[in-house]
């Protein structure tokens, strides 16, 4: 895609999720979340909501925000894509800031019927927007099929999770995909052709040519 095409398509991902939160939090709670999250409440039995705590610890505390960024960038700079580590490093600390933004504007309530610990703010789910952004930014930077599938089966995995064990409304994943795949393409809208090159390599000593020698007496 190119630049315009990315900020466009980022800015009004952005736009959406903003919208989406003004609507679920306003006077009249959409019908849809109560009845989603009852449904959850339902069908979850001890499979559902095991996954579910793994995809919890997995997609938040340490593990989130240290360990998983950490690996990435040290096989990024491993692969000396120093320059891809710091468009990694830079989107997430962005999509994060975003997120807390949002959760500080709406200030929305969790499910009564949540099974895990988290912090205050329903609207958008960190979890969800966290993986969104790893998902875009990893199609960004090695666009193949298989990419693509896994990044969007991680994405919606991570959304599902987070409103089985009712720590978050339907709506709140949404938003979470929504923020964490338009901040990715804004940051890309600005550095992915810069972020997808190695920058410039050193140049190498160049053989000299071998000469004739001349036969002495000659």
């Amino acid at each position: 895609m190119t630049r315009p095409v990315l900020l466009w398509w980022g800015i009004g991902a952005i736009l959406a999720a903003i919208v989406v939160g003004i609507v679920v939090t306003g006077p009249i709670a959409p019908a849809i979340d109560s009845g989603w999250n009852a449904l959850m409440v339902d069908v979850r039995g001890p499979f559902l909501i095991g996954a579910a705590g793994v995809l919890d610890r997995i997609g938040g505390g340490w593990i989130a925000s240290y360990l998983i960024p950490l690996v990435i960038l040290a096989a990024l700079l491993l692969a000396r894509r120093w320059r891809a580590a710091i468009f990694v490093a830079a989107t997430l600390l962005v999509s994060v800031a975003a997120v807390q933004l949002l959760k500080g504007m709406f200030a929305r309530a969790r499910p009564e019927s949540m099974l895990v610990t988290s912090d205050f703010g329903s609207f958008p789910s960190g979890h969800t927007a966290n993986a969104a952004t790893l998902a875009t930014l990893a199609v960004l930077l090695l666009p193949r099929l298989w990419v693509l599938i896994v990044a969007i089966a991680w994405t919606l995995a991570m959304a599902l999770s987070r409103t089985v064990v009712s720590a978050h409304w339907l709506s709140d994943t949404i938003g979470g995909m929504l923020i964490g795949t338009g901040v990715t393409l804004v940051m890309a809208g600005f550095v992915l052709t810069w972020a997808r090159s190695r920058g410039a390599q050193p140049d190498l000593p160049r053989a000299e040519p071998d000469l004739p020698r001349a036969e002495p007496g000659a």
